[in-house]
């Protein structure tokens, strides 16, 4: 059974780890192995885990199976691209399931529980970055509503990539609330 829980601090290594392998089985064959873990450096470490985790702007949401750490998500404010409304958005900054629950609704589980926080935090307009060849992740953020609406520049390492910018517009749900506008 697949349980979704905010991340604490007590999660760092294993959210660490997680995130790492997560990222080189998706992307380590289309990079340079020294761009690859440059970015894995900078973007994944122990410390690097354990800031975000303890940061009150980045909601970290892990999905569980059996207690084992099968996906997870990261929210965060920010300024978005231009292709995004800057009013009432958030970005779904990480978004990854491990590969052995692949096709066991993990994904779909952890999307709808992004969503949920996004309203809650008065989201207008959830949006993100996905490379532009990673056709699977594109597919899956299409069947559950995202849209592309641009473009944006993604490093790893000193490698510039392109990300499409995918939307998925909300109606925010005020806190402790019924569902609403955000205004």
């Amino acid at each position: 059974m697949i349980t979704i829980r905010p991340g604490t601090v007590a999660d760092a290594a294993v959210l660490a780890e997680f995130a790492a392998t997560s990222f080189r089985e998706a992307f380590g064959d289309d990079n340079q192995p020294e761009d690859l873990a440059l970015h894995l450096a900078r973007s994944y470490g122990l410390r690097q885990q354990a800031a975000e985790l303890t940061d009150p702007a980045i909601v970290t949401l892990l999905a569980e199976d059996a207690g084992r750490l099968a996906g997870y998500a990261q929210v965060r404010p920010g300024a978005p691209p231009p292709c995004v409304p800057a009013v009432g958005s958030l970005e779904l900054w990480r978004f990854y399931v491990g590969r052995p629950w692949h096709g066991r609704g993990v994904a779909q589980a952890l999307m709808a529980r992004v969503v949920a926080v996004a309203r809650v935090r008065g989201a207008r307009t959830l949006w993100l970055g996905v490379w532009e060849r990673n056709p699977r992740a594109q597919a899956f953020y299409r069947k559950v509503g995202f849209e592309q609406v641009g473009g944006q520049t993604f490093m790893v390492g000193t490698d510039r990539q392109t990300d499409h910018v995918m939307a998925l517009p909300l109606i925010a749900v005020k806190p402790g609330g019924a569902p609403g506008t955000s205004e």
